[in-house]
């Protein structure tokens, strides 16, 4: 049998709206929206309750929620205890569970989120100068800023609303830098996470959590008639939750929300328009006053406080405000004496008529708190008080949820002002009871805490903020300079804390009366919410205060010197780090951050000379010795930081980066065994190590071991699969194998990850010209300059894609920029040199085949180059001696031997034995590359296409006709201009020889021409 009569909590909220009074309209209206259908113009999905402190907001909340609830809606709730967006969204989930409608999927990405969080700041902690991502020359360990110093930066910024999606928009930090600043994280977090989506959930946690809420609730909506949710206390929240609540009612960007979703704002001021301008015709406002006396006259019949004189007294002591309304009326006065007391303090409104001068006095004690549990309770107040925590929760005046307690603001804020003027030496001894009970605590947490982060642990933080409140509210102008230090701690090593800190030095110069402290408060504040400055502000604020000691002004100018560092603002850094160091001159740390910021702006000789320093201030700084070590390193002076290393490792032999760098410093210098070993310690030492695998894959790729250098490749990427450079080194890798294809997948990959980094585009460039197809290789040249003007490796492979198109002057153009980028480039001037070749332009050619030589030593293709230059000039015995040059493996590259037999030719005639001998040579004994100088897939075109040349032009001058046809016709079944040029080149040649059937000849060399005009686009060629 189904029972009928209802349970206990219906009666108790029978009871709560039997005795709620005044609101009617507004709760018939809200009532009245249910009744309409969601697409009915009228119905409202948002409601904003607003109106002055006292007020009865969260009152008429409750009745909205029972409301809701009586229409069969879910409902949740958030006020101020949520500090972030997440929260906010995990105090729904939790609340609609509760009512047997949970999220199942987002609870475990938030679980999930929050279990990687405290992972990444895990590497915050440990990540001071590890490897980082590549830079222009594909360094991996580059000299870009560190990401454990960019994890700090993004935790500082998060925390004071500088990041996108979390607050304000930066001003100083531009879209560039945040953009590398979070692409350096992103790839710090992947060595650690593992997984790409727990890293965007970590960077970016309202972007990936929101869209799985905003669906879930829609799964809940679709199985209810209505779903409600409540923001209250919005004055606070609003500005943490107002564009990412915006965005989930009336955008797109995390997905389309339920029509049957209800939401209601309640707060002291109005939406901010900066944010709601554009949607404030879809918000049904709802302004509330105070009581009306007939709506005050009727709370209090409810109450059964009929009496004229007592409700005379409550209406002029309440001025109309439902919390002192209800205040006054809680212990229903009988007698008029208990209203005739004189007293008009606030206090005694709230406390009138409760007689036990034990519970008076632990009302007024435990509004000292911010916030209270049972254990701060019976800190605040008197012993024989201290069982009163119950009778205290059951104030009306005194809310809260999960054993946590606040006063309302009006009753407080009236407390400790009748306490501060009553009796200023109990108010100072109380509050240092509280501030000492604080510091107790804290201390007790300082075993969970890293030595090295005294602001690491929240609870050591939260005791710290109320020793420190208390300490203020007992004696602000002693307990001031105390509270600005933490300001700087925090700022030093718990960034995200400054603004709490900050937020507890206004409140206790407010709640004490103290104006000094109320002004420093309220200046750190706005400098926390200075556009474009962070921290820095909050530290020239600190600096900016008379008498500070000269130790103090010097740490100070190095914090914010770190923070512009951090900022990429590189001037304000070193000005500030100089000004440090002025005053310190052997200030360790501050060395060793003007070094760091030396390093990143790629100044490397300056950043050793500040380790340098570094290390006489302070000997034993392993943080230094490994830093100097990477200084060396990123100058090429291996040796030495061999040594640095040495000396870090003398030290701690565990350390895993000072291994790795030392190991890449010993594959420079060939020592590639000793490279692999010290590769491996670091990597048994720290088994998701990325940076090593992929430098071990490296060492493997020099060594030409490509299967064994694929695999730690894809070791690495299995730890990071964002790892841009270990993509990059895996696509040249598969290129060196002739597996082109797949090695654009890869550097494909690399791009994609890192859009804006030319170096990669530069390495596809060079894969396309090894698979000539130079359309897209300029294409690719031209991206990579857009980027990096004064890239030469950019600037020369637009040169070399130009050249193979047959547009020579533009090639040369090009190159000849290219050269003054990079001037002691032999294979940048060999280039050019033939591209002067092949536009008919021998001398020049011949000048730039000369410097070249001298730089390079010898190399097969260019002797055979410069000899062609000086048998065309008439000059064979200058030729002869070109190619004597040539001698041992070099005498045997196809283009040696190629210009050999012309050189016999145009001395004994295309007929004679020796001549012949040698074509005969180049046709039936195969072509062999005897070495043309080391350059890998002849990414330069130095070689050319020799072997087809020699093909053609061996059968024509042997008469081999068909021969000669057979193989035209394979050269020209899609072969660039350039590959053409170079055949009519040799057919031209041959055709000046003694004996050469010219006629013939003429007629091959009218077909190349043709062909050369067609890829070129143009009939302007070389007669």
């Amino acid at each position: 049998m189904e029972r009928s009569r209802p349970s206990r909590q219906e009666l108790i909220r029978q009871r709560r709206r039997a005795g709620f009074v005044g609101r009617r309209a507004e709760i018939e209206n809200f009532r009245a929206n249910f009744a309409r259908d969601v697409t009915d113009p009228g119905q409202q999905f948002l409601f904003h309750v607003h109106g002055q402190a006292g007020v009865g907001k969260t009152s008429l909340i409750r009745q909205f929620e029972e409301t809701a609830r009586e229409q069969g809606a879910p409902t949740a709730y958030v006020d101020e205890s949520a500090h972030t967006v997440p929260e906010a969204m995990a105090a729904v989930s939790r609340q609609l569970a509760a009512q047997g409608h949970p999220l199942k999927v987002f609870d475990k990405l938030l679980a999930t989120y929050r279990e990687r969080r405290h992972e990444a700041e895990a590497v915050a902690v440990a990540a001071q100068g590890p490897p980082g991502a590549g830079n222009a020359d594909g360094d991996a360990q580059g000299g870009g800023p560190s990401p454990g110093s960019m994890i700090a930066a993004q935790a500082g910024l998060a925390a004071l609303g500088l990041l996108p999606g979390v607050g304000a928009v930066t001003g100083a930090l531009d879209a560039r830098q945040m953009a590398r600043g979070a692409d350096r994280l992103r790839g710090l977090l992947s060595a650690r996470l593992r997984n790409h989506d727990d890293v965007e959930l970590v960077m970016e946690p309202v972007a990936a959590l929101t869209p799985v809420f905003v669906r879930e609730l829609g799964a809940v909506a679709d199985e209810v008639p209505w779903l409600a949710l409540f923001f209250d206390t919005y004055e606070r929240t609003g500005p943490l939750l107002d564009t990412w609540l915006r965005d989930v009612l009336v955008s797109d960007r995390y997905g389309p929300l339920a029509p049957n979703v209800v939401v209601t704002l309640a707060g002291q001021t109005a939406l901010d328009h900066r944010c709601w301008a554009d949607h404030l015709d879809c918000v049904a406002e709802l302004p509330l006053d105070a009581f009306t006396e007939a709506e005050a006259r009727q709370y209090l019949a409810t109450r059964d406080i009929v009496d004229e004189r007592i409700v005379e007294v409550v209406l002029r002591l309440s001025g109309g405000l439902p919390v002192l309304v209800s205040t006054l009326a809680e212990n229903r006065p009988r007698a008029a004496e208990a209203v005739d007391d004189p007293s008009d303090t606030a206090v005694e409104r709230f406390l009138k008529w409760e007689t036990d001068p034990v519970r008076r006095e632990a009302a007024l004690a435990a509004a000292l708190p911010r916030s209270l549990d049972e254990d701060v309770f019976r800190t605040a107040v008197d012993p024989d008080a201290a069982g009163h925590f119950g009778w205290l929760c059951g104030l009306p005046f005194v809310t809260g949820r999960s054993g946590r307690r606040q006063y309302h603001e009006v009753v407080r804020t009236a407390m400790l002002r009748l306490q501060r003027r009553r009796s200023p030496q109990t108010w100072r001894a109380r509050h240092r009871r509280l501030a000492e009970a604080a510091r107790d605590r804290r201390r007790e947490c300082a075993d969970d805490n890293d030595p090295a982060r005294p602001w690491g642990g929240e609870r050591w933080v939260e005791q710290r903020l109320r020793e420190t409140y208390h300490a203020l509210c007992a004696d602000p102008h002693a307990a001031l300079d105390e509270a600005l230090a933490d300001v700087r701690d925090a700022a030093e090593y718990e960034r995200p804390v400054v603004r709490r800190v900050a937020e507890g030095i206004r409140q206790a110069g407010e709640d004490a009366d103290a104006p000094e402290v109320r002004e420093w408060g309220e200046r750190l504040i706005a400098a926390c919410a200075e556009e474009g400055s962070g921290l820095a502000e909050v530290l020239t604020a600190l600096l900016a205060r008379p008498g500070l000691e000269v130790a103090e002004q010097a740490r100070i100018h190095r914090l914010r010197g770190r923070e512009y560092r951090l900022a990429e603002a590189w001037p304000q850094a070193f000005a500030d780090l100089d000004r440090c160091l002025e005053l310190t001159p052997r200030d360790a740390a501050a060395l060793l951050d003007r070094g760091l910021t030396h390093r990143y702006m790629r100044c490397f000789d300056r950043a050793a000379e500040d380790y340098l320093r570094a290390l006489e201030a302070a000997p034993d700084s392993v943080d230094a010795a490994a830093q100097l070590g990477e200084a060396y390193r990123l100058m090429g002076r291996f040796e030495e930081a061999v040594t640095a290393f040495d000396g870090v490792l003398a030290r701690q032999p565990r350390h895993a980066f000072t291994l790795a760098s030392r190991a890449v410093c010993l594959r420079r210098l060939g020592r590639h065994d000793e490279a692999l070993a010290g590769l491996a310690h670091a990597i048994e030492i720290n088994a998701d190590y990325a940076w090593a695998m992929a430098e071990r894959g490296a060492t493997y790729r020099d060594t030409g071991q490509y299967a064994l250098a694929l695999a730690e490749f894809d070791r690495a990427l299995e730890v990071n699969p964002a790892y841009v450079w270990a993509h990059a080194r895996r696509g040249m890798t598969l290129r060196a194998m002739g597996r082109h294809e797949e090695a654009l997948t890869a550097l494909g990959r690399a791009a994609g990850l890192r859009p804006d980094d030319p170096w990669v585009k530069g390495e596809r460039c060079r894969t396309w010209l090894e698979m000539k197809r130079y359309e897209e290789a300029l294409a690719e040249a031209d991206e990579a300059l857009a980027l990096a003007p004064d890239d030469a490796w950019a600037r020369t492979a637009r040169g070399l894609a130009l050249s193979a198109l047959g547009r020579c002057d533009e090639a040369c153009a090009e190159l000849t920029a290219a050269l003054q980028l990079a001037p002691d480039s032999w294979r940048i001037t060999a280039a050019r040199g033939r591209t002067h070749l092949l536009a008919g332009r021998p001398a020049e050619a011949l000048a730039d085949f000369d410097h070249a030589l001298a730089a390079s030593g010898p190399n097969a293709v260019l002797l055979a180059l410069k000899a062609g230059c000086l048998r065309r000039a008439g000059r064979f015995d200058a030729a002869h001696e070109t190619l004597e040059a040539a001698h041992g493996a070099l005498s045997a590259h196809v283009m040696v031997r190629y210009e050999a037999a012309l050189l016999i030719g145009a001395r004994e005639g295309v007929d004679a034995a020796g001549s012949v001998s040698a074509w005969q040579s180049l046709r039936s004994g195969g072509i062999v590359d005897g070495g043309g100088g080391g350059h890998e897939g002849d990414t330069y075109g130095l070689a050319g296409v020799a072997a087809a040349v020699a093909g053609v032009v061996s059968r024509c001058a042997l008469g081999d006709w068909a021969g000669a046809e057979e193989e035209t016709a394979r050269l020209l079944d899609g072969a660039a201009w350039a590959a053409v040029a170079e055949t009519e080149l040799g057919i031209r040649d041959l055709a000046r020889l003694p004996g050469a059937n010219a006629e013939r000849l003429e007629a091959v060399r009218d077909g190349l021409i043709r062909r050369m005009a067609t890829a070129a686009g143009h009939l302007d060629l070389p007669g």
